[in-house]
């Protein structure tokens, strides 16, 4: 019997750039297409429940051998993310995380990401591509899509927390989808991140009347339409951004891509809760006993716990696909504070993945490699 020659596509951060891998628009509109699957089934993330976001590695604070490396920083971790999508999409394919802190003292990102896209029933790999930008469009996007859905039509004011790559491609999906934003609030810890986000935004949005730095969450949030937390976090909530409900604007939507506090009995009583995917978030209640929220730093496992508190049920929370597909509403009056949780999911990697990797194949860029000619192991 005779085996196939099997060869993939290898993508390098410029063949991705080439490929469209910033386009924002055309990455939100791929995202609304994953949260439909989503919320029609026709995906399996892994797991035993097929809901997980990944298999993380973690290490240590101490040990014994001298090679083992150390968790001497936040977030230091690898993570393997696989998924299958279906739909248009019909593919397989993981993310390979790692990720480091204390990188930027060797001139490196936090993270280090590839995407690996595979055929659904061979396992062959199809491309592997360099996903740094891949990542931070795509956890972009889902912001974009929240804000599609989510925001009141007259959106005037947005507030970003965090002026890293988190917040910058958030920033540009919210005004890729709300066109009437003319004021702009960023808040950061350092003063130069916040100057040179401020310069980029002003440059990237001179339409836009006001983009300046504030120094408290209060001043972040008061009087804003649309707010986004895509801040760095840990697993102690007593050191997340902290909102008082009372702060927040009639009608606003608040967008957790990030970490921040609010308190669960303002959300029970005065916000509608709405999430990427419901069965995620149950899958993080499982993995991290209640309580869930500071093991994993996403507001939507709040909500989790609030189900566990009795402070809603959980018809309470909405998924965004039902939203978008005229089953749900999206608040219960125009004065209702959207609370929107934006967990992130490997299938997202998978969609955009697909997406440039054709592109890649039409323009005809990228390394061709081969994995054998034949096997020599069958």
């Amino acid at each position: 019997m005779s085996y196939p020659t099997i060869d993939f596509l290898f993508l390098s951060e410029e063949d991705m750039i080439k490929a469209g891998v910033r386009d924002m628009r055309a990455c939100i509109d791929t995202m609304e297409e994953v949260i439909k699957c989503l919320r029609s089934g026709d995906y399996v993330m892994g797991g035993a429940n097929h809901n997980s976001h990944g298999s993380q590695l973690s290490f240590p604070k101490t040990s014994k051998f001298p090679n083992m490396p150390l968790d001497e920083g936040d977030d230091r971790r690898f993570m393997a993310m696989p998924a299958y999508l279906g739909g248009s999409f019909d593919l397989a394919g993981m993310k390979w995380y790692g990720s480091n802190s204390n990188n930027k003292t060797k001139g490196l990102p936090r993270s280090i990401l590839t995407v690996m896209l595979n055929d659904k029933d061979t396992g062959a790999p199809i491309a592997l591509m360099s996903a740094n930008i891949l990542s931070a469009m795509r956890t972009g996007a889902i912001p974009g899509v929240g804000a599609r859905y989510l925001a009141s039509r007259d959106a005037r004011v947005c507030g970003i927390c965090g002026p890293g790559v988190m917040g910058s491609t958030s920033l540009e999906a919210i005004m890729d989808t709300c066109e009437s934003i003319s004021e702009i609030k960023v808040k950061g810890r350092g003063q130069a991140s916040l100057d040179a986000f401020v310069a980029k935004a002003r440059k990237q949005y001179p339409k836009v009347e006001r983009i300046y730095a504030v120094d408290t969450v209060e001043e972040l949030v008061r009087d804003t339409d649309v707010v986004c937390f895509a801040n760095s976090g840990n697993t102690d909530p007593s050191t997340y951004p902290y909102v008082e409900g009372g702060w927040l604007k009639p009608g606003a939507l608040v967008i957790g891509v990030s970490c921040f506090e609010l308190s669960a009995d303002f959300m029970a009583g005065s916000c509608s809760l709405v999430v990427d995917n419901t069965a995620l978030y149950e899958a993080w209640a499982e993995e991290f006993p209640y309580p869930s929220f500071g093991a994993n730093n996403i507001i939507g496992s709040k909500f989790t716990d609030m189900i566990h508190d009795g402070l809603i049920n959980k018809d309470e929370i909405t998924d965004l696909g039902d939203i978008i597909c005229g089953k749900a509403e999206a608040r219960r009056d125009d004065n209702d504070i959207v609370i929107f949780s934006v967990g992130g999911m490997p299938v997202e990697d998978v969609a955009w993945g697909k997406i440039c990797y054709e592109k890649a194949v039409s323009m005809g860029i990228g390394t061709p490699l081969r994995l054998w000619d034949k096997p020599e192991m069958v």
